[in-house]
């Protein structure tokens, strides 16, 4: 719209100029020896400029014919460059589609119409790591640390092939070199982290960390966490041989990242002992509250040493009393009940969870079985049924389970991947455990010695269901089926208004040879 009222706008300029020299009409008189020259103002108005255009269009001309050798010079450059990059194109949709012929033809044509060029470069070095031609590869990224440019993209193709084939050293060394630079990208950051962690250098770790967060590699929501977990894990490496600055690290973990459980377990257990017990419950509390855990309760309960039974059983129950309904709370309070020999109590809380028991809740009910009654019998059913009950929650990372937190993977070297959930389980051995419930559901016969021994015909002690035919013949000696691991010889236990109908099992009997 601008340009349209502009061009208008000179148009009528040029109009009314035309207009007011026709309006004054006047003669141009022009002597040069011995012509004379006469004219309208109009027509000499015209004439100038027309001159003008004459000129211009004349230095054009001269002015092309100079400089045509280096136009067409230009011509042929751009035109071979415009080549270079289409084929840098068709040689990097090659390396994403796996041809290999057509990324080895586009990386000899770039190379020869482009030059030592950022892509050119790697796009030889893609092509020879599809082909498998790993130390060409490393040639090529080799030869880009010469260049300012591509000397992080060179530091990253080394640091990719030294991971491949599983060269820790050399791997660190680039990633460390590439952290060196002004620039600090992301994945050397991250990668000399790792490193650091797997060798439990927490100090440099945390160097690399701010090193990471003033270059702005990593986002500060991320970093605030990272630097949680590994001021608890520079806490945990001394905790041992410098409590005072092992309380410090955790008290500032636990400031940063309130719910990181290893914290707060750990600040609550250094000020315990140190004697600040309400700093110590407060920070306990805080993240009980975010993520009820048997490792926080643990450290209120003991916040303060050698405290009795019946101490620890009210300190838990106050840290329990807004979130009584959850799983570890039940866990928790029980254990704390079982410590004070309130049996009953106990075995209130564990009845809501023993439908579909864990195994930390069939443990609990075969103690307090042994410790009340001192019943071995039940003991041993409930420690039996633990062996095949559901998994409780455990530090998982990368397939790999842990029963204590770890600050970074020990398979991937990861920080802060360690998550409290239930790993999977893996499938029980099929003999024991069916063999076990059949002799459990299968009655038995009554036992009468013989009175003269008879050779016997030898049975396989596993099989279960083997048919039996009544003779009148007594019974002869036999051995019992014994299953590993040792199942209980009396019915098991009775729980409260939430058992089903008593039945009684006992172990089968089997023949086998006398001895």
């Amino acid at each position: 719209m601008i340009r349209i009222i502009a061009f208008l706008v000179v148009i009528a300029i040029v109009a009314l100029g035309a207009a007011w020299i026709v309006d004054r009409p006047g003669e141009v008189v022009m002597t040069w020896q011995n012509w004379r020259i006469s004219t309208s103002i109009t027509v000499a108005a015209v004439l100038f400029f027309a001159a003008i255009f004459v000129a211009i269009f004349i230095w054009t001309v001269v002015r092309l014919a100079i400089k045509s050798p280096d136009l067409i010079t230009l011509f042929f450059r751009e035109r071979r460059r415009t080549k270079g990059w289409r084929a840098i194109t068709h040689g990097m949709i090659a390396v994403g589609t796996g041809n290999l012929a057509l990324a080895r033809r586009s990386a000899a044509e770039a190379r020869k119409l482009v030059g030592h060029e950022p892509l050119t470069m790697l796009l030889a070095a893609q092509a020879a790591q599809l082909g498998g031609e790993i130390e060409k590869a490393e040639t090529e990224f080799r030869s880009m640390l010469g260049h300012a440019e591509t000397k992080l993209l060179g530091l990253r193709g080394l640091y990719v092939e030294a991971v491949r084939r599983n060269d820790a050293a050399s791997a660190r060394a680039y990633a460390q070199e590439a952290v060196q630079t002004d620039s600090t990208p992301a994945w050397a950051s991250e990668a000399l982290m790792e490193f650091q962690s797997r060798a439990g250098e927490w100090s440099g770790a945390l160097t690399t960390l701010e090193g990471a967060v003033a270059a702005k590699a990593i986002d500060k929501v991320v970093a605030k966490r990272r630097r949680a977990v590994l001021l608890t894990a520079q806490g945990l490496s001394v905790e041992e041989t410098n409590p005072k600055l092992a309380r410090e690290l955790s008290m500032e973990a636990a400031k940063l990242a309130p719910d990181l459980v290893p914290a707060a377990a750990l600040a609550g257990r250094l000020l315990g002992a140190a004697g600040s017990l309400r700093r110590a419950a407060r920070i306990i509390e805080k993240a009980w509250a975010m993520t009820p855990h048997p490792d926080l309760a643990e450290a209120y309960a003991h916040l303060q040493p050698g405290d009795a039974g019946e101490e620890r059983l009210k300190r838990v129950r106050k840290l329990v009393k807004k979130t009584r309904d959850h799983v570890e709370s039940k866990l928790i309070l029980a254990r704390a009940a079982l410590e004070a020999k309130h049996f009953d109590e106990a075995r209130e809380l564990l009845v809501p969870l023993l439908g579909d028991p864990t195994q930390r809740a069939c443990l609990l009910m075969a103690e307090i079985e042994a410790a009340e009654h001192g019943d071995h019998g039940k003991a041993r059913e409930w420690t039996a049924r633990a062996l095949r009950g559901k998994r409780d929650p455990a530090w998982v990372a990368d397939g790999y389970v842990s029963e204590r937190w770890l600050p970074a993977s020990p398979h991937s070297g990861r920080l802060d991947v360690f998550q409290w959930l239930v790993p999977h389980s893996a499938l029980a051995g099929p003999v024991l455990e069916q063999a076990a419930d059949q002799a459990l559901a299968m009655p038995l016969p009554r036992f009468t010695p013989a009175r003269e021994p008879k050779p016997q015909r030898e049975k396989d002690p596993l099989v279960l269901n083997a048919p039996k035919t009544r003779t009148a013949k007594r019974p002869e000696m036999v051995a019992p089926f014994i299953a590993e691991p040792p199942l209980p010889d009396d019915p098991g236990p009775e729980i409260e208004e939430a058992a089903p109908p008593r039945r009684f099992r006992f172990f089968n009997w089997l023949a086998g040879p006398a001895a």
